[in-house]
């Protein structure tokens, strides 16, 4: 055949192209319509950030698929279909068998309007490098899920056919805290570890400066007027020349306790391009907490007895300890609704 000539279109192309000329123009446009609305609305859907059908969580030998997506809010979700195989539905049918169990008048009375209505509305999400689109739940519903079952059952209201149910849900509780299933989710898709990273990420770009800022006098004398009286020093007679122990006690009572990784870089940043570390900092969160955090050690120091510098890192460290990476992240997940 002349590589110009028309190639002949079989199988699914052919039925295809067939198709098309049967249609009306106002069916085709109706179709491509139809096409458009379906792309536009799956290029909106969240993808999987994290996570893979071959690192499922497993818990009490229960294995459930689980992401993290990448909305907003980073979601953690186990698919419908993993949470209805996990209570021992056959995996052709476990996200309808799901749905008709809890929605049936055995479970209903047990689920709160919260999780009914979650249930109702499973998260649509988008698999990578493909079209397909997959059905979660908030992983942190599976709890309230078994919880229903397991009421249900000490109420007797479950069939002889749905006990096998209940003894599933029963093994998923024991192997889990709903406190902790996030962290679990975290820790099986390699999540955690890109989080420590990413939370860094975002202190540091709130507090530390890309470029050094003029000046400024920010350790004020009476701060270290009280430091030297709570440490045990006589004030020196030429300025500045302050104990060489002053250095890690600063690092330690100021920079170390305004945010994780603050003071690491901002020693960095003197060491490569110069001048004082409170340069280096942003001037609207870093400069501000920094003056108001000395402002309060200031407080501190004058309510402590001289020489009593042991009472007061003690106080210091009840009252504004140093943060971990791993205890702001985990602050934060508990000020957000389950």
């Amino acid at each position: 055949m002349h590589e110009n000539e028309k190639k002949e279109v079989v199988g699914k192309a052919r039925g295809g192209k067939a198709l098309a000329a049967k249609r009306t123009p106002e069916e085709r446009k109706a179709a491509s319509a139809k096409a458009a609305a379906a792309k536009k609305e799956l290029s909106s859907l969240p993808e999987i950030s994290y996570g893979s059908v071959d690192t499922p969580l497993v818990i009490n030998g229960v294995s459930l698929e689980c992401y993290v997506l990448d909305d907003e809010d980073k979601t953690r979700v186990i698919t419908t279909s993993a949470i209805g195989i996990g209570l021992g539905f056959h995996p052709d049918k476990a996200s309808a068998r799901l749905v008709n169990l809890m929605g049936g008048d055995r479970i209903k009375p047990y689920i709160n309007s919260e999780l009914s209505e979650r249930l109702d509305s499973p998260i649509r999400f988008k698999y990578p490098s493909n079209s397909i689109i997959g059905y979660a739940y908030p992983a942190t519903i599976l709890a309230d899920i078994c919880d229903a079952i397991l009421a249900a059952r000490k109420e007797n209201r479950l069939q002889a056919q749905q006990q096998h149910i209940a003894a599933q849900a029963e093994i998923l509780m024991r192997g889990f805290a709903r406190v902790g299933i996030i962290a679990l989710i975290d820790e099986v898709t390699g999540y955690q570890r890109d989080r420590k990273r990413d939370a860094l990420a975002a202190i540091l770009e709130k507090f530390v400066s890309k470029e050094m800022r003029p000046w400024l006098k920010t350790f004020q004398l009476d701060f270290f007027e009280e430091l030297c009286r709570v440490w045990g020093y006589s004030m020196p007679e030429k300025p500045g020349a302050y104990p060489p122990v002053f250095a890690h006690v600063i690092r330690d009572i100021v920079y170390d306790r305004l945010a994780p990784g603050v003071r690491a870089q901002l020693q960095d940043l003197k060491k490569k391009r110069g001048g004082k570390m409170h340069q280096w900092l942003t001037g609207n969160a870093g400069y501000n907490d920094l003056t108001r955090h000395l402002g309060e050690l200031t407080m501190l120091l004058r309510v402590t007895p001289d020489g009593a510098k042991d009472q007061f890192l003690s106080t210091l460290e009840r009252f504004k300890p140093k943060i971990t990476i791993e205890e702001l992240i985990d602050a934060s997940d508990a000020k957000k609704p389950n």
